[in-house]
This record gives C-alpha cells, structure tokens and sequence, in this order.
C-alpha cells in the first residue's frame, strides 16, 4: 500500500492575509506546493489539498488537483489530517504524509524520505525529519523548533527553547558544545490509525505552553522517530518578507 499525501491549507493567516493564493512568479503558493508534490508522485496512491475555504478549493481545481474540504473549526493541521483521513475512510495502516502549504521549496527527496520511514520503523506512529543547527543564534530563537532524540532515534522532546540545556557550558546556549539537538523540519508521515485517535487526544499543557502539536502525541506516549532529513529545505512563507524570498528562489 502507497502512502497518500495531503497539503493542509488555509486562506486565514494573521502575518500574511490570503497566504495561500498570494502569487508567485504568477503562480498561487499553493500551486507552487503542488506542484513539488507531483515531482514526488510516484511515491504516492494519490496528493490531496485540504482546505476550509470555497476560494481555495476552486483555484486549485483550477489546476487540476484533487481538493478535500474539511471544517474551519480545526486548531492544527493534524486535527484536519483526521478529517480527512476519515473522509476518505482510509485504513488504520494507511501512511499518511503531511506537506505543509506554505513550503513550496521542500527538496522532492525528503518527500520520499518520509514516505518510506514508517516502513522501516514500526514502533513509531509518526515520522519527522530534523537537520543540523548551522548558526549559534539558532538555539536561541524561539521561531526554530529544536528536538532532541533517544538512541534509536525517537524523539525525546521538542521546544522552542535551547535543549539540552548544558550547565557546564562558558554560557548556556554554547552552540559548539551543543551538537545533540537538531533543528525540527516540520513535516510529518503518520499511520491513519494515530489520525483517528490524535483527534479525541484533549490537547496538554506542554502543547499548549510551546504551541507545539508534536508534544500530544509525546504526553500520550505515541513514538515519533526522527530522520536527519537528506536535504536542507528552503525557507517557508509566514510574512511579505518570506513572500519576497522565495519568489526570488523558485
């Protein structure tokens, strides 16, 4: 059985208003996701855009994709992942890849990086990728996502702030004493299975004082295995400024 691939996106965005149909190079963003995602089709039953707005749905069905609409009432893209895993009824051994909507430079070979983890770790519910931290003030900003892992590469914790917090170190955010954690990709594969429970999954503390869905899964005791991602992703799009960037990259 193939994984499937689904791109949750949404029109609401507080930093940048209508994010996901923004233009760039005269493409939406969307489109520009997509279309990294059919470079990665032949890893896949079928891709997916799931959304909560009737404007999205009808640009990309303009270009031809396949659109889900789910609720607007959902608080993380793995609350909509569940809805659509339920929609479409796909099984509990289904894998299921998550390609955020405003990633349009995620390198195709992570995509089939993920697609294959589950395979090879049965103990994990989910999947995720991380990369090396490049620059000491990375450990430092909360807008990177730092995880730490166990030895068989589960992860041990996710967080905004610098981990392992090093009490020997000159100074607690020593970048050169601190190779242990890795900076979060936040892509994810999971099993259908976790879908349809994360859903009923009351949200934790932990997860609410980082703003980090990853962590109710950890709370509940599901396992995340993490990958050193194959290759370094390009930059996202939160703000005008990202906007800006990327269009200059694709």
């Amino acid at each position: 059985m193939k994984p499937v691939l689904v791109i949750p996106t949404r029109y609401g965005s507080t930093r940048l208003p209508a994010k996901a149909l923004r233009l760039l190079k005269g493409k939406p963003l969307v489109q520009h996701v997509y279309e990294r995602a059919i470079q990665a089709q032949a890893a896949f039953e079928t891709i997916v855009i799931a959304t909560d707005d009737q404007r999205i749905q009808e640009v990309c069905e303009g270009f031809g994709a396949t659109v889900c609409m789910t609720s607007t009432a959902h608080e993380t893209g793995s609350d909509r992942l569940a809805e659509v895993t339920q929609i479409y009824g796909w099984a509990d051994e289904q894998v299921v890849v998550n390609l955020q909507g405003d990633e349009p430079l995620t390198p195709v070979e992570n995509l089939y990086q993920l697609a294959n983890n589950l395979q090879s770790h049965p103990e994990a519910m989910i999947a995720t990728l991380g990369t090396p931290l490049q620059a000491e003030h990375e450990l430092t900003d909360p807008n990177i996502v730092k995880v730490v892992k166990d030895r068989s590469g589960l992860a041990l914790y996710f967080s905004r702030a610098p981990i392992p917090f090093q009490r020997d170190a000159a100074k607690p955010g020593n970048y050169l004493a601190n190779q242990y954690a890795l900076r979060h990709v936040g892509m994810y594969a999971y099993r259908a299975e976790f879908l349809k429970a994360f859903a009923r999954l009351e949200p934790c503390l932990l997860e609410q004082l980082e703003k980090l869905e990853q962590l109710r899964a950890l709370y509940y005791g599901y396992r995340i295995h993490v990958d050193l991602a194959q290759k370094i992703p390009g930059p996202g799009v939160d703000t005008e400024v990202d906007l800006q960037l990327v269009e200059s990259l694709v």
